[in-house]
């Protein structure tokens, strides 16, 4: 029988099932026998923890599970790609979830890209593969300059900036205790340090934007005492200035004034329910050398922990004009954050992530040979932010020179994002980036931390089994001669070759 004739078939025999039921029995009978197990599955629902938009929304949440499992048919063309045409949702999204819930992560049928598509990229494997690589000291990083007192050693994955008013209180309480539960950091963001940030006791980074949220005075502008208090908390451990982010770089974050309640109010020391903006620049510093004394003061104010600073690359001389003030003032960050402008979570405006900002891979090996040229990388170290989701693109970012990594999205979808687009409505149905108690309370706080423990894990050892492969020992020995690019059809460029190094000091 075809597939119509046999819906033809069943749906005869429910219509006359429903008929006869109606007829032999009460009403209140065949209703509840065709209803019950609904209303049940509904309080099931309710009462589990595992699924925020099955909590959310009972019975009806099971539909996007449905679509789900049937999406590889129906959606393989409406699916969003990342920057080289890949499927972030059937690809990424998948492999995150099976990461965070700790199941088979393995993908069948072979490689799921073209890889002789302009951009494919991969690894030298060796035939000399190490058994093992052990996770342990060499997956840490030291952070800490000649002028840094309380050096910090940090994992080479970590949360990525994400701030509280963006995120619900419950996402941000996932999210640090898993933090805590796996022993890496998690980047408040610049929305300031909540209750929620310090309760579970993870590492923090503390993030310091435009509007200097948690340490400004009423005019907007910095406040030394403010800082000096948050500062002290102990389990911060690093201190980030943000001056620009990849998805918007030049532009001012919006707080809209449904997510400004008066505990975020109070938190980011502004007036509660209005909608709050972020300027595009720094009112502290005005040039490179400001900067840096600024960096100073709040090494000062804080005891000696690690400063450093965020930005997109933009104009590649203002970057030089750092390094140049860097060598003249005897002055430098602790670490440097390249984020890609193919990166961000959060709202954006379409021309600004689309069409401003260097893409990771071009910022990440222009800061890295910058500050090699300038003999300065010695004492900095280099965090790369900007999709990164597998253990490939930590091996990536490192090639190119950067330390240690950050990731954002990857962790939003780890406790339970399904990139429903929401961000900026306060309507998130899985309670991750709203502010509305009812749709937050579906996200379980415990499950969730768990899951991101999980994924963080798990990705940390697919690095390692990755670089095993490919004959290395440690993180610190991968270099842009492990990783390939196809440029044309005929055409293959090592990173080195793409990126060529620069020599020491070449540039003093």
């Amino acid at each position: 029988m075809k597939p119509r004739e046999i819906f033809i078939v069943v749906s005869i025999l429910i219509t006359g099932g429903i008929v006869i039921f109606y007829t032999i029995w009460p009403s209140i009978v065949w209703t509840f026998v065709f209803f019950g197990p609904v209303i049940l599955l509904g309080y099931y629902d309710i009462f589990q923890s595992k699924h925020a938009i099955e909590r959310n929304f009972p019975v009806l949440g099971h539909f996007r599970f449905v679509l789900e499992k049937i999406r590889p048919e129906i959606m393989q063309y409406f699916v969003e790609t990342d920057t080289e045409g890949r499927p972030i949702n059937r690809i990424y999204r998948s492999l995150i979830y099976q990461r965070a819930k700790g199941v088979i992560d393995t993908a069948p049928f072979g490689t799921q890209m073209d890889v002789y598509k302009n951009g494919y990229e991969w690894m030298d494997h060796s035939i000399y593969a190490k058994n093992h690589v052990e996770i342990s000291d060499g997956f840490r990083v030291l952070v800490g300059g000649p002028a840094c007192k309380l050096p910090y050693s940090a994992s080479i994955l970590n949360i990525s900036a994400m701030s509280f008013g963006a995120l619900s209180k419950n996402a941000v309480l996932a999210l640090n205790t898993g933090a805590n539960l796996g022993d890496f950091a998690h980047n408040t963001g610049e929305g300031g340090i909540s209750s929620y940030h310090i309760k579970p006791g993870g590492d923090l980074i503390w993030q310091i934007g435009t509007a200097y949220f948690g340490c400004r005075t009423k005019d907007g502008n910095f406040c030394p005492d403010t800082f000096k208090k948050n500062a002290e908390i102990e389990s911060v451990k690093m201190i980030e200035i943000k001056i620009s982010q990849g998805a918007k770089p030049g532009h001012g974050g919006i707080l809209p004034a449904s997510k400004n309640t008066k505990e975020i109010a109070a938190i980011r020391l502004v007036k509660p329910h209005t909608t709050v903006y972020s300027p595009p620049t720094h009112t502290a510093f005005n040039d490179a050398e400001e900067l840096l004394h600024f960096i100073k003061q709040l090494r000062d104010l804080s005891g000696g922990k690690p400063i450093g600073f965020k930005l997109c690359i933009g104009k590649k001389q203002e970057f030089i004009n750092i390094c140049k003030a860097m060598t003249s003032t005897g002055i430098s960050p602790d670490f440097i954050t390249v984020d890609g402008g193919e990166g961000g979570t959060g709202a954006a405006p379409v021309e600004f992530s689309n069409s401003l900002g260097r893409p990771l891979r071009d910022g990440l090996s222009f800061v890295y040979d910058t500050l090699v040229g300038f003999d300065l990388k010695k004492n900095i170290k280099i965090i790369a932010s900007g999709k990164i989701i597998t253990g490939f693109h930590i091996a990536k970012a490192l090639a190119l020179g950067a330390d240690m990594c950050n990731c954002a999205r990857a962790m939003m979808m780890a406790i339970g994002c399904i990139q429903a687009l929401q961000c900026n409505t306060n309507t998130c149905p899985v309670g991750v980036t709203t502010q509305n108690k009812s749709l937050m309370r579906g996200l379980d706080v415990n499950d969730k931390a768990k899951r991101v423990a999980k994924y963080h894990e798990k990705t940390i050892k697919s690095f390692a089994e990755l670089i095993a492969a490919a004959g290395i020992s440690t993180p610190e020995n991968l270099n842009r001669t492990h990783i390939n690019r196809r440029v044309s059809m005929n055409s293959i460029l090592r990173y080195d070759e793409i990126y060529p190094y620069k020599e020491n000091g070449s540039l003093l």
